[in-house]
């Protein structure tokens, strides 16, 4: 399971910004140009999408819809901001960089927040956040694992120099808490699984105890919304079908998905309960300015978390990087 470092593996901020010619390699191999690009990468919100090719949803809803697998999840946010895809599955964080920059991206969509797939696991002698205190913690530095960290001590009262951070990948960051080398371990599934399955390690705090603030988003360039506007309407259409589809039959969900990044579907089955994936009542939620959970709610703590650490320059106005007409109409 990939997610870039908020520069957000699912997940780099200034990845938006990576040069023209790391996209260009990227699209190179790519087929002929569709109605609508979109970039897709692996993580459960947006592997999603292929439950809505596969079941026809696209061509129920009238969207000719092109979905570029990249393997490289940066690449993507590269690939939308040079304007070499229509739209891209990307999360907030990796938006707001490219927001602050003036680039013409629009959220039109949430495909769904992380609600325990993210979390900050523990051994046995740690019982509370104050036991925390001069721990050695593992995490990818800057990444959303790093933002879940940050979140849970100020939540808990505690303050980031409070704990000593060891930069590692995911997959490092789980063998050094499993062989006891560091204290605790800031993960995302399926390592956060395959610790409580050894007994070593319990969760002290999720991405489920910090709602809205990991949203997966579908971002479209301006253009591409002006142009294919009833392309981009059917895709939200499509995507209601598919989150009906996954609540309803998830065995047969999980294993359309699970094909996609080639998991047996008992292994990818785990990444489910931790991902609230957003139907029409939640989208509307999400692009309610006056929620507080809602895009425009939370992108002032996404935004000074990336700017305390120069991720990104200036203040991106998220009121500006989101579009709900397109989610208006998709509801008519």
């Amino acid at each position: 399971m990939s997610r870039s470092a908020l520069s957000l593996p699912r997940r780099a901020a200034c990845a938006a910004l990576l040069a023209l010619a790391t996209a260009t390699s990227a699209l190179t191999s790519l087929p002929a140009a569709a109605e609508v690009k979109v970039g897709v990468s692996d993580w459960p919100g947006w592997v999603a999408w292929y439950i809505a090719e596969q079941k026809g949803y696209f061509k129920k809803h009238g969207a000719d819809v092109k979905l570029v697998w990249f393997a490289n999840y940066s690449d993507s946010i590269a690939a939308l901001s040079s304007g070499q895809l229509d739209a891209n599955s990307q999360t907030l964080s990796d938006t707001l960089g490219p927001l602050a920059k003036g680039l013409p991206l629009k959220a039109v969509l949430v495909n769904d927040n992380s609600a325990g797939n993210d979390a900050l696991m523990v051994g046995p002698k740690i019982k509370s956040f104050a036991d925390l205190k001069g721990k050695r913690i593992a995490l990818e530095q800057y990444s959303v694992s790093h933002f879940v960290l940050a979140t849970a001590l100020s939540k808990n009262g505690l303050k980031p120099g409070d704990v000593k951070i060891v930069n590692l990948s995911a997959g490092d960051a789980a063998a050094a808490f499993l062989t006891g080398r560091v204290d605790a371990a800031v993960l995302w599934n399926p390592w956060i699984h395959q610790i409580q399955q050894s007994g070593k390690g319990r969760p002290l705090f999720t991405s489920k105890d910090m709602p809205g603030l990991v949203p997966d988003l579908l971002v479209a360039q301006e253009k591409s919304i002006q142009g294919k506007r009833r392309e981009l309407v059917g895709m939200i259409k499509a995507w209601f079908e598919t989150e009906k589809f996954i609540r309803e039959q998830p065995d047969e969900a999980v294993k359309i998905m699970s094909k996609v990044v080639s998991m047996p579907p008992g292994d990818y089955k785990v990444f489910l309960p931790g991902t609230r994936f957003f139907g029409a009542d939640a989208n509307k939620s999400a692009f309610d300015a006056k929620h507080p959970q809602s895009l425009v709610g939370v992108a002032p703590s996404i935004a000074a978390f990336l700017g305390e650490h120069k991720l990104i320059q200036g203040k991106p106005d998220m009121t500006r990087g989101i579009d709900a007409s397109l989610l208006a109409d998709a509801l008519k």
